[in-house]
């Protein structure tokens, strides 16, 4: 018998609409009038729209669009086999994205692509023609990129700074001035009071944070507390005495056409202190606890902190004690309190009862403990293997012996498998459940 010929399958095709982000493409077509051109258009021929997806990231980058990857998808399962789009660029201006749609073409699975002024089909010419318009659309774009590197060279060598203004400046708002920076008159004269404190008066940088926060209740322009983390940043900018480096990191530096806040010398005289602040800082937390870190304060949202305390009993020991407590950073009078750490390990341990925690990742530290048990066993006494197994080990009292006994590392290590956030307040333990 003669074979009978399949029929075509019917077309079914996705709108892919999506607004570009390029500033040369801002007058283009808007995601809802490309998608009601799109629908006329799919009327007078009669095309069967499945699905319409809009989208508004940028295409320049290969796999950063989560509305294409769905698209992809789609295809991939047969629920559309055709796309519908304003222009080639529309669905790629980067040579990953092209070539996922062209493999998608070789392998039958996309039928066709239609845009408002041709048609791209799975045949050698028309794939070809597409990808020549992908590429020149990806060409576009690294033109692009080499032009403004270009332009931002040639403000940078003027003096001019090409980026958000520094906290005590601020961006000038006239267009003819571009990249112009202005001293900011209300928070300039705070900036500068800040290098001058910690060069001056020789306060830390944790009292220059309390003196902003609670003395001036300085903001930035956009309302915030300027932070601990933030403060420093501004105390080792260059651009307060009139330098900068462009782009960070790269070791290009320029000397800047704004006014400068302060001296070079008051400068280099308040990286000086901060060293040694440092310095003296990293000797006084040079010793390690097994909790820091692992839990917050309950009253204020600090971290924690520890002491340790010697005392000397009446028959010539000493005991030693560790205490932890709240490092007020978020509150100077926060009310806390200490807790022992025998206490605290006591308390925990309770808490291992009713606690929720990453049991897969406890799971494999009692296989770890056991066959480090085991090789001990065998190796150094020469006894036969235990047969202890994992599932032998019940989690939770695995998880008071590591408390109680365990090395400080170990001890971190299971305070982060907990699911649960642990809490400090008013000398007591207690679990902030998420």
């Amino acid at each position: 018998m003669p074979k009978t010929a399949l029929a075509p399958v019917a077309t079914r095709y996705c709108l892919y609409a999506r607004k570009s982000t390029e500033s040369e493409e801002q007058q283009v077509l808007s995601i809802d009038s490309q998608i009601k051109e799109m629908l006329q258009m799919a009327e007078r021929d009669n095309l069967e729209i499945v699905e319409i997806k809009k989208e508004s990231h940028s295409a320049k980058e290969a796999g950063a669009r989560p509305v294409f990857n769905e698209l992809v998808e789609g295809i991939k399962i047969g629920k559309f086999n055709g796309i519908l789009t304003w222009a080639p660029d529309r669905i790629s201006r980067n040579a990953g994205d092209l070539g996922r749609i062209v493999d998608l073409m070789d392998s039958g699975v996309l039928q066709e692509i239609r845009t408002y002024g041709q048609k791209f089909s799975n045949n050698p010419n028309e794939k070809f023609l597409l990808m020549i318009l992908g590429s020149q659309a990806k060409l576009e774009n690294d033109n692009k990129v080499v032009n403004v590197k270009r332009g931002m060279r040639a403000r940078c060598e003027m003096g001019l700074y090409p980026c958000i203004a520094p906290t005590g400046y601020m961006n000038s708002k006239n267009v003819d001035k571009r990249c112009h920076i202005e001293i900011d008159p209300e928070r300039a004269p705070i900036v500068k009071k800040m290098f001058e404190k910690i060069a001056y008066e020789n306060i830390t940088g944790r009292q220059l944070y309390f003196w902003l926060r609670d003395g001036v209740k300085f903001k930035t322009r956009t309302g915030k507390s300027l932070y601990l983390g933030n403060l420093y940043m501004v105390l080792r900018n260059h651009f307060y005495y009139g330098t900068f480096e462009y782009p960070k990191g790269s070791g290009e530096w320029y000397k800047g056409a704004h006014e400068p806040l302060i001296s070079k010398a008051l400068f280099d005289q308040v990286q000086e202190k901060i060293k040694v602040q440092n310095t003296r800082e990293s000797g006084m937390q040079s010793k390690e606890f097994a909790f820091t870190k692992l839990v917050t304060c309950g009253l204020c949202g600090s971290g924690i902190t520890a002491d340790e305390k010697y005392k000397k009993q009446k028959n010539g020991n000493v005991h030693r004690y560790v205490y932890y407590g709240c490092t007020k950073h978020n509150d100077k009078n926060c009310k806390c309190g200490y807790i022992n750490e025998d206490d605290l390990v006591e308390r925990l341990a309770e808490m291992m009862d009713s606690i929720e925690f990453n049991e897969i990742g406890m799971r494999k530290k009692i296989k770890e403990e056991i066959e480090r048990h085991k090789k001990f066993q065998s190796g150094l006494l020469g006894e036969k293997e235990s047969k202890i197994k994992v599932k032998d080990v019940e989690v939770r009292n695995y998880a008071k012996y590591i408390l109680r006994e365990g090395q400080m590392h170990e001890k971190r290590e299971l305070l982060s498998c907990l699911k649960s956030k642990i809490v400090l307040a008013d000398k007591n333990v207690s679990v902030l459940r998420h």
